[in-house]
């Protein structure tokens, strides 16, 4: 297996076992962790500040006290240290502390040549020691830098005390292992109460997640939010949501099942009772006729099922099979217009399209966005008369309009919503069919975010189908891509 695969399966694994205590326990101790190394850095700046401070005062009060001892006689400087004032000033059990004055021109008057000479400020503070870090013999120094005006209008003696840091690193040291060895009780004891809180924490969703366990499967209630955090409610809620969408669909597969079963009870007990008939005649010519009701019947039975599955794909809410593309609806109306020409001949029925010439882009399925507009011009050429008129037309405005337009008997204003319910027949209206076609036309245009609605035709009679969509635009660069005969219309 390659490495990638590998590391693919190894964060699958991690993402799976992921938990809501574990992530806030990482994000609580991981900062902790990480400021805790930080703080003592810091702490150990602070240490040296503190340490350096009293050391510092006493290196200053030496070069002050050196530089009290320089004088200038003839032009000449001189630093009268006595000797027991130098012994003095070096003795010291952990360090080693060095001197040195220079003159006018730095050329050393006494003390110690190993001391690196500096660049003055620019403006110089006489009396008032400069401290720096420096290396004497490639150990670590602390120096205190003192500049003496001896004489006016002379470049002032330059006077410099060095001393080792032994005595102020133990002195760091012992602030360091102060402040930070309790924290190695502390660090373990607030990982304890972050755990002891967190455990605390967390209780109203162990206690919920076991109340959800104990419902029966068959449960779909809401599950109530009384006592529930303020940071779970909004997760309750949608899962509340998502359990009614389940009760809906539930709610429509059992009456598609039982529809299903009571319009199919009809039509195969019809072929039952046919199919004895025929068995019993002994007439070749009413046996053929008897074949040919049975036949019909069968042809009846097999579009309704194909209706009652495309209404149970319109209902379904499986992503999967409601796969969304960019779908041309002119381009689906003329395909289906020009199928349904042989029908439409046969009844002597104009069928025309009438088309906007370009690409009219809705999101939706193909299959039930063709399924919509096959329903709609069946029933146009159904329930028209022989020698009418059947128009299907797009047209393109902020929205996509798709118009299936007839002259036939109509449809009365109080019966044009109910139309749309399953299995509704307009009373007085022999022409074959099942009554859902239009409830699929609906679940469609639903799920679509679309509406469809019936009004009259344009001079009064007949009917007019008219199902709005969301638009979508399109490119200059994807219209260029379209084939060139998709411009044209060929009915």
């Amino acid at each position: 297996m390659a490495l990638s695969d590998r590391l693919l399966r190894r964060w699958q694994d991690d993402a799976e076992r992921q938990s809501v205590f574990g992530e806030i326990l990482d994000w609580m101790l991981m900062p902790l962790l990480l400021i805790w190394p930080l703080s003592v850095i810091l702490i150990q700046g602070v240490a040296n500040g503190i340490a350096d401070d009293p050391y510092d005062k006493a290196l200053a009060e030496s070069a002050q006290a050196i530089a009290g001892l320089v004088s200038v006689k003839d032009g000449r400087i001189k630093a009268d240290i006595p000797q027991q004032a130098r012994s003095l000033l070096q003795r010291d059990e952990l360090d080693m502390v060095y001197f040195q004055v220079l003159g006018f021109r730095n050329e050393l008057v006494a003390g110690e040549v190993g001391i690196r000479w500096v660049e003055p400020p620019l403006k110089i503070e006489f009396g008032k020691p400069y401290f720096r870090d420096d290396q004497i013999h490639n150990e670590p120094v602390r120096v205190a830098t003192l500049y003496h005006q001896a004489l006016p209008g002379k470049e002032p003696i330059l006077v410099q005390v060095a001393e080792t840091r032994n005595k102020r690193n133990a002195l760091s040291s012992r602030i360091i292992s102060g402040v930070t060895l309790p924290q190695f009780a502390v660090i373990p004891l607030a990982v304890l109460l972050v755990w002891f809180g967190l455990t605390r924490g967390i209780a109203p969703l162990n206690r919920l997640g076991a109340v959800i366990r104990r419902r029966l499967p068959t449960d779909l209630s809401p599950i109530p939010t009384a006592g529930v955090p303020e940071e779970v409610k909004p997760v309750i809620r949608a899962f509340n949501d998502m359990m009614a969408r389940l009760e809906q669909n539930l709610q429509a597969q059992q009456r598609f099942i039982g529809d299903a079963a009571h319009q199919m009870r009809t039509p195969l007990t019809g072929l039952k009772m046919q199919t004895e008939l025929a068995l019993r005649e002994a007439d070749p010519e009413l046996m053929r006729a008897s074949l040919r009701q049975i036949a019909e019947s069968a042809d009846r039975a097999a579009r309704m099922i194909n209706q009652l599955l495309a209404l149970a794909r319109a209902e379904a809410s499986s992503e999967k099979t409601h796969a969304i593309e960019r779908v041309d609806i002119e381009a689906l109306a003329r395909q289906a217009a020009l199928e349904w020409v042989p029908a439409a001949m046969a009844k002597n029925i104009d069928l025309g399209f009438e088309g906007t010439g370009w690409p009219l882009q809705v999101s939706g399925n193909p299959l039930l966005l063709r399924e919509l507009i096959v329903n709609l011009i069946d029933n146009a050429v159904k329930y028209t008369p022989e020698g009418g008129r059947v128009t299907v037309r797009t047209r393109a405005a902020d929205f996509a309009v798709l118009e299936v337009e007839d002259n036939g008997p109509g449809i009365p204003d109080n019966e044009r919503d109910l139309i749309f319910e399953r299995f509704y027949r307009v009373l007085g209206n022999d022409a074959p069919g099942s009554g859902l076609g239009l409830a699929i036309v609906r679940e469609i245009a639903e799920l679509h975010r679309g509406s469809v609605q019936l009004k009259p035709g344009p001079d009064g009679r007949g009917t007019m189908a008219q199902a709005v969509f969301p638009r979508r635009r399109f490119t200059v660069s994807a219209l260029l891509t379209q084939q060139p005969e998709k411009f044209q219309p060929t009915l």
